[in-house]
């Protein structure tokens, strides 16, 4: 296990410095230009130059990347050019909403993906199987911002059961993790019907029976720990997409979460932010991976970490 982690690690750890590397080398060849963002439009060109000398910014790229990751290994994001804060301040003021919405999405998710799933695979080929099947490609297809939208329109504006928008409350995380556990759950779903009719047609599964064990002993001693294996690799996966922020559903109920952040970097070619939430993300996901392969053997003993 040891010798897996450190491994792992490793991997990791090359795996960010290659993300960085990318990702500095894709901002650096933008067209857009930012220190036209910060000077505006009615600067002179001496202006213009001295704000790039200022930043760094009119040195060759291996030189400014070079700078960049030794503030980066030390734990430094860099500065936001337009609101002269440090990016890890930025960051770490958002991670609360976002880590908070991240964990009422998969919970809502997992809740509904898995519930749907097991009950199409226990009841496959029948109509309900049918139903929860158009149901999951529905929630897979559907636009966020519909969904959100028709979330305010009819829990808030219509019934006034939960707030418009904001962040403060379990009041305000309803909807929005509803929102993201609507359209994950098809995902989740049909994985769960697909790995539970796989798991029911075992052998173990007609021992099991045979042995006249009840049919929800069955499900729930046998069938389920060995079905739900494929999920948790799919749960790591959407810890690192929740914590890249989830730009459209934070817009339509106002969630202060790294979305937003990033996504007003961008408008704005801010640099340092857009770099510090890729990383940010890339970690989330590298960790997320790590750790669902780090769980799954204490659900299966049969799986060995090397």
């Amino acid at each position: 296990m040891l010798a897996y982690l450190i491994r792992r690690l490793v991997q990791t750890a090359l795996i960010l410095v290659g993300v960085s590397f990318v990702t500095f080398l894709l901002l650096y060849v933008l067209p857009a230009d930012p220190v036209r963002q910060i000077a505006g439009r009615s600067a002179t060109a001496q202006t213009v130059e001295n704000i790039r000398h200022q930043l760094g910014l009119d040195q060759p790229f291996i030189v400014q990347y070079a700078n960049y990751f030794s503030g980066l290994v030390q734990g430094d994001f860099g500065r936001s050019y337009l609101q002269k804060t440090e990016v890890g301040a930025l960051i770490a003021s958002r991670l609360p909403a976002t880590l908070l919405l991240m964990l009422g999405a998969i919970f809502c998710e997992l809740l509904i993906g898995l519930t749907l799933g097991s009950i199409a695979a226990i009841k496959r080929g029948k109509w309900i199987d049918q139903l929860l099947m158009v149901f999951s490609f529905a929630a897979v297809s559907a636009p966020q911002f519909v969904v959100g939208l028709l979330a305010l329109y009819i829990f808030a504006v219509k019934l006034g059961w939960f707030p418009i928008g904001g962040y403060g409350t379990f009041a305000h995380l309803v909807l929005p993790s509803l929102t993201l556990g609507i359209m994950g759950s098809g995902w989740y779903s049909r994985m769960m019907r697909s790995s539970m009719v796989d798991v029911l047609r075992a052998d173990f599964i007609r021992t099991a029976r045979a042995k006249g064990l009840t049919r929800w002993r069955v499900l729930g001693r046998h069938a389920l720990p060995n079905a739900i294996l494929p999920i948790i690799a799919m749960i790591g996966i959407d810890i690192g997409l929740f914590m890249s922020g989830i730009v459209v559903v934070e817009s339509v109920f106002g969630w202060p979460g790294i979305g937003q952040l990033a996504w007003q970097a961008i408008q704005r070619v801010d640099i340092p932010i857009i770099m510090g939430v890729t990383m940010v993300s890339a970690t989330a996901i590298v960790l997320g991976n790590l750790l669902a392969d780090l769980i799954t053997p204490f659900i299966d003993p049969r799986i060995k970490l090397r």
